[in-house]
């Protein structure tokens, strides 16, 4: 059913806008008078991404974890309600802020009325909808579970976002700490160090090694700042590419898990995930091989998803989860005996979700261990540069009255 925009006067003559399901204007103006509104002016509703302007289509908006959360709650709510499906996407659709959001739900609409289900509506638009958020659609239709299923999706993403929230507010402080003696370090190479050579050369002093460096550093940076900046964006060019190659991110990922101080968050992070989306898809009803092979997709690392894949195998020849597990070599000994006594007493979905808890605590735990351990860190870090910077430029300037008076 097409869908107008309407202006119309409330009864204290005060501006009203909004959009409505209709067959024809005529429709929307009854529908606005039996509400006790005058119309002005009632259009055709103009698609969001066609209102887009080019700037927008060249820049187009994301949909994140925020707008997933609503989109199910709401959908929840609806659904509960009895609304309809095609009723509930139209309606958010046109009630939604994120135009990306907007359009993947108009297409899902389209989608749905050409005769598809919701969870095939949905994979339409893979980069909005991911594959375990389209798994579980569908077990939700199949299982006459759709509203309980988005109820634990939004539950699932709320925990998703609060675990990302935390690791970007731990990150903040000494990204903006790195950016900073980046800048520095740009400055002085630029503007102080040059002002200190010619100081140096005017005198002849004796240079230590310290402020050879310096100069050498400088001297690059101004006169070679091409070739400087070309290989800069060459590295992060290549280091993408190497990334998104099978090989790389396997290796990437592999090696995200040993940072130094990162390492431990991540690897947390992730096996939070794995029990909570493996909780989930157990609890929603879905098949063990199917619910594994949708949870290493869900992982965003290949080298937990290959172990998985591997957990998934095993089971298929017969093996048990936690046997399975063990083999995996990711897992800690508490985690093994939780998913043994979950298999021997029928709970596993359960005693997941108590893993998911335990690991999510975990995640806590590290990323406060985290900021403290990063702080030092930079303090010395700060405190090297301030060092060799004091015995480069202000170590020769001792010696600069002994070349004077020599001069």
């Amino acid at each position: 059913m097409p869908q107008f925009e309407y202006k119309a006067r409330g009864p204290r003559g005060d501006a009203i806008t909004g959009v409505l399901e209709a067959t024809d204007p005529d429709g929307v103006a009854a529908r606005l008078m039996e509400g006790g509104l005058t119309p002005v002016n009632i259009s055709p509703q103009i698609e969001t991404g066609r209102r887009a302007g080019d700037i927008q289509q060249l820049f187009p908006h994301k949909v994140g974890l925020a707008d997933l959360i609503l989109f199910s709650r709401q959908m929840h709510s609806l659904l509960r309600a009895g609304v309809p499906i095609l009723r509930s996407l139209s309606g958010l659709a046109g009630s939604s802020r994120n135009p990306a959001l907007a359009t993947a739900l108009n297409d899902a609409r389209q989608s749905l009325e050409a005769g598809r289900d919701l969870a095939t509506a949905l994979s339409i638009n893979p980069r909005v909808f991911s594959q375990f958020y389209v798994s579980l659609i569908r077990v939700g239709e199949t299982s006459g579970q759709l509203p309980e299923v988005f109820q634990q999706l939004a539950f699932y993403l709320e925990r998703e976002k609060r675990t990302r929230d935390q690791i970007k507010s731990a990150l903040r402080y000494p990204t903006f700490v790195l950016v900073a003696i980046a800048i520095a370090i740009t400055i002085i190479n630029i503007w102080v160090i040059p002002a200190f050579a010619w100081l140096f050369a005017r005198f002849g002093a004796d240079l230590p090694w310290a402020t050879s460096v310096l100069i050498a550093m400088s001297n690059f940076m101004i006169n070679h700042w091409e070739l400087l900046l070309t290989g800069i964006l060459a590295g992060i060019v290549g280091v993408r590419m190497y990334i998104k190659s099978d090989n790389g991110r396997y290796r990437w990922d592999k090696l995200k898990l040993r940072l130094p101080l990162a390492g431990e968050v991540i690897y947390q992070a992730t096996l939070a995930r794995f029990t909570r989306v493996f909780a989930l898809g157990m609890h929603s009803g879905v098949p063990l091989i199917t619910s594994l092979s949708v949870v290493s997709g869900a992982l965003d690392n290949r080298f937990v998803e290959e172990r998985v894949l591997n957990m998934r195998d095993g089971i298929e020849r017969g093996n048990s989860i936690s046997q399975t597990a063990a083999g995996t070599g990711i897992f800690d000994p508490l985690v093994l005996q939780m998913l043994t006594v979950g298999e021997e007493s029928g709970s596993l979905d359960e005693l997941l979700k108590e893993i998911a808890e335990y690991y999510d605590r975990e995640v806590s735990y590290a990323i406060d261990k985290l900021s403290a351990s990063i702080e030092p860190v930079l303090t010395i870090v700060v405190g090297l540069m301030v060092l060799v910077l004091a015995l480069g430029v202000f170590l020769p300037m001792w010696d600069l009255g002994k070349a004077a008076m020599g001069n």
